[in-house]
């Protein structure tokens, strides 16, 4: 696959940026170090470019049946400027990817480009016309997703447009517990910062147009901006600032986030769940409150199934009592060479200077404080499970 630019990747290769290939992105790994990166975001503030995010945006007078079918929330509870976290899973129940899917107001029409910045510029409740909805797939499954809801709207025979924007948004993260001080100072109408947590609404922010949303994946209080592509660079200069004069916010790059999602427990794409390497249903995953079986989304009844029936292996962390750091692939046993499960992620926590991992073990073995041997480098370390947050956040 062609290595896909950020629209940011001249700015941050100027910043002195490394890179690495994520879901076929260049994308900036860290610009000064992780830990530094890491630290800015738990103590005060941090930006990241996640412009490798898919945009997704369906519209139409089916367009909530069709996300409805798609996705395991429940998209009949979102009011416009709302949004919710959903999985989105084949007829197994299997998981191809998790989205965070936004209401944006009503009328706003799919594929609409730089129009569609200006139809949400306006009170959310005052939208006219069919629903709206954009969602987020991870990266690299933008053309995937996109795909699978022009395929399934066509067999459905559903009335609505679906369009791939991942092109037309550039999407920043502000993260920390300073990050409603610099998102309020970078958006002068003060309309942002009174959001609830999952709540969006349009905004300028440095005088771009931008769809801001209260969410993030640090753990942290934060922002996540989509703005378009051609204006991103003014939007990230407005957090990150000078370097000469000094940044306000710390450029962070997917070092940093990885090792807060890890502190956190929160899923990666691709990683901790996978439809080919490591097949997981929500149940599995432990993100069971994303699956509303009162809808009918594709998955549904071998969902409903695995409920009544249970899980033989769940969604846990480990921490490591004895010195080593746990990665992905390593086998957990139960102290006594018997092998229990296996870890998918793993980091020296920088929180915690504790080295920390996530996995799938048998269920037996899922309490919390439960005495484990993780596999590294041939030696059972020993540790104990935790149920993720690592962090009280």
């Amino acid at each position: 696959m062609t290595d896909r630019l950020p629209p940011l990747h001249e700015t941050h290769e100027a910043r002195g940026a490394k890179f690495t290939d994520f879901g076929g992105w260049q994308m900036p790994v860290e610009f000064d170090s992780i830990r530094e990166e890491h630290t800015a975001v738990r103590e005060a503030v941090g930006v990241f470019d996640v412009s490798h995010m898919g945009e997704v945006e369906v519209s139409g007078p089916d367009a909530t049946t069709l996300m409805n079918r798609l996705t395991t929330n429940d998209v009949t509870a979102l009011d416009p400027g709302d949004s919710q976290y959903a999985a989105i899973t084949n007829d197994e129940g299997v998981m191809l990817d998790d989205t965070v899917v936004y209401r944006l107001p009503d009328g706003v029409v799919a594929g609409s480009g730089a129009e569609t910045l200006a139809d949400l510029d306006r009170d959310l409740d005052a939208g006219s016309g069919d629903p709206a909805y954009l969602f987020v797939p991870n990266a690299g499954h933008d053309g995937q997703m996109t795909d699978r809801w022009t395929d399934y709207r066509d067999e459905a025979g559903l009335d609505a447009t679906v369009e791939n924007a991942t092109t037309d948004w550039g999407m920043l993260a502000v993260q920390g517990p300073d990050s409603a001080d610099a998102v309020d100072e970078a958006t002068p109408s003060g309309r942002v910062v009174g959001l609830s947590k999952f709540e969006a609404a349009a905004a300028s922010v440095a005088g771009v147009d931008s769809w801001v949303a209260r969410t993030g994946y640090t753990g942290e209080d934060g922002f996540e901006i989509m703005c378009p592509t051609d204006a991103a660079e003014e939007v990230w200069s407005a957090f990150v600032g000078d370097e000469s004069a000094g940044p306000a916010a710390q450029p962070c790059g997917l070092g940093a986030r990885d090792t807060l999602r890890t502190e956190m427990g929160y899923l990666l794409s691709g990683q901790d769940f996978d439809p080919d390497d490591e097949p997981r249903t929500p149940y599995e995953a432990r993100i069971g409150f994303v699956v509303k079986l009162d809808t009918e989304f594709v998955g549904r009844d071998a969902l409903e199934r695995q409920r009544e029936e249970g899980v033989d292996e769940r969604f846990v962390g480990v921490r490591l009592l004895d010195r080593g750091v746990p990665r992905g692939g390593y086998a957990v046993t139960d102290g006594d060479l018997t092998r229990v499960g296996h870890l998918t992620s793993g980091t020296m926590s920088p929180t915690l200077n504790e080295p920390i991992g996530l996995g799938y073990l048998h269920e037996q073995y899922t309490d919390s404080g439960t005495k484990v041997s993780v596999v590294v480098r041939g030696d059972e370390k020993r540790a104990e499970v935790v149920i993720p947050p690592f962090l009280d956040r």
